[in-house]
């Protein structure tokens, strides 16, 4: 189109040659004397069954409007190919007309199209199937055939830049014993792996971890350097220095070159976390788990039998510190009763403490379901039962005895609390 400039007296004229490259390859090969007759027959052979092909594939063979879509499908392929492969040189272009054949660069485009429709659109590995192209992708092939080369090459990149996050991700579970298949399963972000892995190399650490696990971690991370308070002073100090100790993450000494540019800039990303992480104020399930801007920002193995072992062995270990690991059944029912009488919790009176304790239950109640409560909330699972029935057994039985106004020396209950309890 001509267009004016003004410190040029000459009009210049831009020409936008919309013909095919296919067809800008033919002509440029036929004018320099790259393709000769014979190539050019090959070619007029080859195309009606290139669309016969493609009609056939992508439709039907028998109808005209799809054998006519299929031309212009066919054309574009070969120019998909023959633009992509050369570069835009249409020299090139034309010498790969000559030394192969038409369908072969129509099956060039047409494997572009496939490996690109089969690369990873997002990292997410629950969205992500490797298993290649597939039958189901054949509409999605059909709309590309009439793309142009612009578009695959935006499409393209695009998928390149998703694959090198998810093919860093892979490299660096792996380093830490996790497969890819594994990562699939876990259906989580490539970015969020990659988090967590750099997290695991920079406590030195050598696997990926469960959710207890990856608590733990950040429970010793902040233990040790401190949360970052919104004065920029940090609680974590080197012994006999001012210095506040700073926790640094950095890449792993042997990650390859090609994945170093995704990983660092995630580790970037990782930077404007670390005051949170720090953070001793905020719990690490409710930062994690519960915050929208960090849920599902970083990556645990999904383990709930870990989780109920876990806490089955943190339930046991405080119930063994409550009993003074003492299962006899004095001991339970010694403890019981304090808590009913809302003392202080304790397996073994003395003859002086278990006076006390039946006066603090004439004068302030005695409240039996506040041992039950204990019970469910505190005792270990598969005991609880046992337990509560052992508890309820005693009450109907004491309680009569503990709150009578008639024993006024407490001879009675004296009794009861050294026959079914544990007194000294």
């Amino acid at each position: 189109m001509p267009t004016h400039n003004a410190s040029n007296p000459l009009a210049t004229v831009s020409l936008y040659d919309a013909r095919p490259f296919f067809e800008k390859a033919l002509v440029f090969g036929v004018q320099h004397g790259i393709l000769d007759q014979p190539k050019l027959d090959a070619i007029c052979t080859d195309a009606p069954k290139g669309m016969v092909q493609i009609a056939r594939y992508l439709g039907n063979e028998f109808l005209r409007p799809e054998l006519e879509k299929a031309k212009d499908r066919m054309v574009n392929l070969v120019s998909l190919y023959l633009e992509q492969s050369s570069g835009g040189d249409l020299r090139l272009a034309a010498e790969s007309l000559r030394d192969h054949s038409f369908l072969s660069r129509s099956k060039g485009g047409s494997d572009m199209l496939k490996s690109l429709i089969a690369m990873p659109q997002n990292s997410h590995f629950g969205m992500n199937e490797r298993s290649g192209f597939t039958d189901e992708h054949i509409p999605l092939l059909a709309k590309w055939t009439l793309r142009s080369l612009p578009d695959y090459q935006v499409e393209l990149a695009k998928r390149e830049q998703v694959a090198q996050v998810i093919d860093a991700a892979i490299w660096l579970a792996d380093a830490l014993g996790m497969e890819a298949s594994e990562l699939e399963e876990a259906g989580k972000d490539a970015e969020a792996v990659i988090r967590t892995a750099l997290l695991i190399f920079a406590t030195g650490r050598t696997e990926m971890p469960d959710w207890i696990a990856f608590e733990k971690m950040v429970l010793a991370l902040r233990k040790k350097y401190g949360a970052v308070k919104a004065d920029g002073k940090s609680k974590g100090k080197v012994a006999g220095s001012a210095s506040p100790l700073t926790f640094t993450i950095a890449l792993p000494k042997n990650l390859p070159a090609q994945h170093q540019a995704v990983v660092e800039a995630v580790r970037q990303s990782m930077l404007a976390d670390l005051p949170k992480i720090l953070d001793a104020a905020l719990p690490a399930r409710k930062l994690f788990d519960q915050t929208p801007a960090f849920m599902g920002r970083y990556f645990w193995v999904e383990d709930g039998l870990s989780e109920v072992d876990h806490h089955d062995r943190s339930v046991s270990a405080a119930w063994n510190k409550a009993t003074g690991e003492h299962s006899d059944d004095g001991s339970l029912l010694t403890l019981f009763l304090c808590v009913a009488a809302e003392a202080a919790p304790k397996t073994l009176l003395t003859e002086k403490g278990a006076a006390a304790l039946i006066r603090k239950i004439r004068k302030s109640g005695f409240k039996p379901d506040l041992a039950s409560h204990y019970i469910q909330e505190h005792a270990p699972a598969q005991h609880q039962d046992g337990y509560a029935r052992l508890w309820l057994d005693f009450v109907e039985e004491a309680q009569a005895t503990l709150q009578s106004d008639f024993d006024y020396e407490l001879k009675d209950a004296l009794a009861l609390l050294r026959r079914e309890c544990n007194v000294k």
